[in-house]
């Protein structure tokens, strides 16, 4: 293990994100609504660590191991939560204590969404746009961000792409050079931000909003500057902006880079994931749709059709905006809307969950043994897409999706023990490692009212799924350690 290589790496990722407390003070000068204090502190609090880490080490020359890698990218996420908090932590205007902050800053940060705050209408813009930039950074990762920039200062980033990437196949890359694939990576993601921006603005959206939801939809996030979330418009034009971008956010970014590349939207209907994950997507919306008339909650066709369409869309990408108060939908919906946030995007996206691809790779699999029953001698390649998925894949899916529901149950009787109710506790182990960040029940309006060891346990499991569980899970085995 390399220590010192690790603690410089750090240390420049530090130094990195403090340039991010930037924009927020030019919204606070721009509005004028005096919280510029708070942020010039954590810029320089920031620096001052990252160079701290940095400087004694600057001249270590080492090749970064995949070790390396696994604890770099877990430790700048955990710190990061605590640097994130430091603006809320100091500002007056942001009634939170320290395990509220970095709640807030983690949810931000691992596009989770879920709030303690209240009274946003009534807060400053410039801690609102602060909010939001937090899950536009997380929503691609802002290691991959520097990732491409470390090859320049000779550090290789392999390692630290590997660990970061969401999805099981990660040796794939878009470019040669995995800094040029960083990069292509950021300008889609920026190309896709920019034009949902304007898509709200010319949906009724004012310029602010409609650059701060950009970033909470894009990056599958969740947060909003209104306490009523897209509710506060009660727009259809804008609700069917927020569904499409947030499908859009949902898509494997490598994905959306072959398509401007190859110039043919064909590209997409060839990709056999993609095909899984609107093909559910479709599906849900026609149950949650039907569930919509049946209960006549909404009865005019494209009333119920938007707002499924639209709550569909937030659920299964782990993004947590809302059109309307789904929790109190009546029926079977609120829960199918939970459950299917377990599933949740396409690899290589900024959704949560489990990953369209693993549930599709499950899917395939078993209709294989069933056909094996029927053949005992029979050899069934499962194929996905044109491609032989070999053993090596499925046992990695497999064992992935058998700690992700073994991790779900056990805290959800954590949460149990907390005083939650049994339909509270699930939907915050949903609302948390799913990276979903909306619940029913008790939490089905926040979750400022829950125990502060109930808040911790969320900020473990945001980051467990943000880091896909396997990356910060290792680190707990005493393999990884030994040299």
């Amino acid at each position: 293990m390399h220590f010192a290589l690790i603690s410089k790496i750090l240390g420049l990722l530090l130094v990195v994100f403090s340039f991010t407390m930037m924009p927020p003070v030019a919204v606070a000068y721009l509005y004028r609504d005096g919280s510029e204090g708070p942020f010039l502190v954590s810029f320089t609090i920031s620096m001052l660590l990252g160079l701290a880490l940095w400087l004694p080490f600057f001249r270590e020359r080492a090749e970064l191991q995949t070790r390396d890698g696994f604890l770099v990218v877990t430790l700048f996420w955990s710190v990061l939560g605590v640097i994130g908090a430091l603006p809320m932590l100091i500002s007056d205007a942001v009634p939170v204590g320290f395990t509220d902050a970095v709640f807030e800053s983690v949810s931000g940060l691992t596009t989770t969404g879920a709030t303690v705050l209240s009274g946003l209408d009534d807060l400053p813009k410039s801690m609102l746009f602060y909010r939001q930039q937090l899950q536009w950074l997380g929503g691609m990762g802002v290691i991959v961000l520097a990732v491409a920039i470390l090859p320049m200062l000779g550090i290789g980033g392999m390692q630290l792409y590997k660990a970061e990437i969401p999805g099981p196949m990660k040796e794939s890359k878009l470019t040669p050079r995995i800094a040029e694939t960083a990069k292509a990576l950021w300008y889609v993601y920026l190309a896709i931000t920019v034009a949902c921006a304007l898509a709200y603005w010319a949906a009724g959206m004012t310029l602010f909003d409609a650059i701060c939801h950009s970033f909470s939809t894009v990056s599958t996030g969740g947060f909003s500057t209104h306490d009523a979330s897209m509710a506060y418009w009660d727009s259809a034009a804008i609700d069917w902006v927020g569904t499409v971008f947030i499908l859009i956010g949902g898509v494997n970014f490598a994905l959306h880079f072959a398509v401007w590349r190859s110039r043919s939207l064909g590209t997409y209907l060839r990709d056999p994931e993609f095909r899984f994950f609107i093909g559910l997507m479709l599906l849900y919306i026609a149950l949650v749709g039907a569930g919509l008339m049946l209960f006549h909650i909404h009865d005019p066709v494209d009333q119920a059709l938007r707002h499924a369409a639209f709550q569909v869309a937030s659920f299964g990408t782990g993004t947590g905006l809302t059109s309307t108060n789904a929790a109190a939908w009546p029926g079977y919906i609120p829960y199918l809307l939970i459950f299917i946030s377990f599933i949740g995007g396409c690899a290589g996206s900024t959704g949560g969950g489990m990953k369209a691809v693993r549930a599709a790779l499950v899917f395939q699999h078993s209709i294989r043994e069933l056909r094996r029953l029927i053949y005992p001698n029979g050899v069934f390649a499962l194929r996905f897409g044109k491609h032989v998925v070999n053993d090596r894949v499925l046992q990695a899916v497999w064992g992935f999706m058998g700690v992700y529901i073994t991790l779900s149950v056990i805290f959800t009787l954590l949460f149990t023990m907390t005083g939650m109710d049994l339909t509270t506790a699930v939907s915050a182990v949903a609302a948390s490692i799913n990276n979903l960040g909306v619940g029913i029940g008790q939490v089905g309006g926040g979750f400022a009212n829950i125990t502060d060891s109930a808040k911790w346990m969320m900020t473990l499991l945001m980051l467990l799924g943000r880091l896909e569980i396997f990356t910060f899970l290792i680190l707990f085995t005493p393999m990884f350690w030994r040299q």
